[in-house]
């Protein structure tokens, strides 16, 4: 049911893709032939959107709880609820644009998803509670909505920055693209070593939250960049570690997503030149050729309405209904577990945002800024403190 809603998903953002570059035929006006494969995008929308539905009940069905309870479960439901609030967003302004920038992140997230282990398994102790459905949906559907932000916020960006100036504000907005290409370089290498079945192992002594030092096996499913501190190799046949991974990376995986991060950092940044070079432009320049007749004025409002529906949600969710089930679980409200800080940062990040936007009166590129940065927050806690940073939650 996921790999059909994600096809789905995919041919929803051809329609809107044509929707706003390809000419009308039949003797179609322009906007005719916006509107007809817009309907066409939203469609097939809500068809892959019911069927990722059906996956989630059915799934749930299965294992006997919610599938949000790991890294698989919780990136699907992420892109689910990023569809959900496209859904309300495109019954608003019905505008094609918008499901040609916001279902590619949606499509990019749940194809994230599927990079880690797929089996149904059963819930760890700590996770045992109806906390779990409230704190980690609410939370992944303020995320959602903070998504339509980011599409709003770089359409305007895309819209009124010329790309071509040699100014700061091109030069962010081309990192931002920079960050787009290093997601999907990940997503690809981690499809491209599990298609070949490379895996390489390790044996590296690894310190318990008690001090207690033990061995530990540590399986690497890309090349070794980065090995584990201390660690020897025991399939020889495989690459040996260029480096170590810092000693400050606690828990015994750490060193093996660290390894993972670098390969899409490298990935990211060969497929950026790549595309660099055979375009012969900036990226943000040709694809600010896609918004050209957007009204900037619509892209900020777009942006700030969905940011506005999404806070107070994931408020409620990442926040508050996490402190709680933290009580039950830990017996502490906060206790400065990674995951808890990148919480924290985001929400303070977005309260500047709405903060400055309706007592300074930040509209505009500011304000665009902004969303932007905040997405690449809501990102690098999803990504990087997930994959490299130990913790508490480790377990997803």
């Amino acid at each position: 049911m996921l790999t059909i809603a994600f096809i789905f998903y995919c041919v929803a953002t051809i329609f809107f893709f044509v929707a706003v570059t390809g000419r009308s035929f039949r003797n179609r006006t322009p906007e005719q032939h916006a509107r007809r494969f817009g309907r066409l995008g939203y469609a097939a929308v809500v068809i892959g959107f019911l069927l990722h539905a059906v996956f989630i009940g059915v799934r749930w069905y299965v294992g006997g709880h919610i599938p949000t309870s790991n890294m698989f479960e919780f990136m699907q439901f992420l892109g689910f609820a990023m569809t959900l609030a496209f859904l309300v967003i495109y019954l608003i302004y019905r505008i094609p644009l918008i499901g040609m920038f916001v279902m590619p992140i949606s499509v990019i997230i749940i194809a994230y998803a599927a990079v880690f282990p797929r089996e149904v398994t059963p819930l760890i102790p700590a996770l045992q509670s109806y906390w779990l459905q409230i704190h980690v949906t609410t939370a992944a559907l303020g995320e959602g909505a903070f998504a339509i932000g980011f599409a709003g916020g770089l359409m305007y960006l895309l819209r009124t920055v010329n790309a071509s100036e040699k100014s700061a504000s091109a030069a962010w907005l081309e990192f931002v693209m920079w960050v787009v290409f290093s997601l999907i370089a990940f997503i690809v290498l981690v499809f491209y070593f599990q298609f070949i079945g490379y895996q390489a192992v390790f044996k590296a002594p690894f310190q318990t939250p008690t001090g207690q030092v033990v061995e530990s096996e540590i399986k690497y499913h890309m090349p070794p960049i980065a090995g584990p501190k201390g660690g020897q190799l025991l399939t020889v046949d495989k690459m040996k570690p260029w480096f170590e991974a810092p000693g400050f990376m606690k828990g015994n995986q750490a060193a093996r997503k660290f390894n993972t991060f670098i390969w899409s950092v490298v990935g990211g940044t060969l497929l950026y030149v790549v595309t660099r070079l055979a375009l012969r432009r900036r990226v943000s320049s040709l694809a600010g050729r896609l918004v050209r007749h957007l009204d900037p004025d619509l892209a900020d409002e777009i942006s700030y309405r969905a940011v506005a529906i999404g806070f107070p949600i994931f408020t409620l969710g990442a926040l508050i209904f996490a402190m709680i089930w933290a009580h039950e679980a830990w017996g502490r409200f906060w206790g400065w577990d990674p995951k808890e800080v990148w919480a924290l940062i985001t929400w303070l990040f977005y309260s500047a945002y709405l903060h400055l936007r309706l007592s300074r009166g930040w509209h505009g590129k500011k304000s665009a800024w902004m969303v932007v940065i905040g997405f690449i927050i809501v990102m690098f806690n999803l990504v990087f403190v997930n994959l490299v940073i130990s913790g508490l939650h480790t377990y997803a």
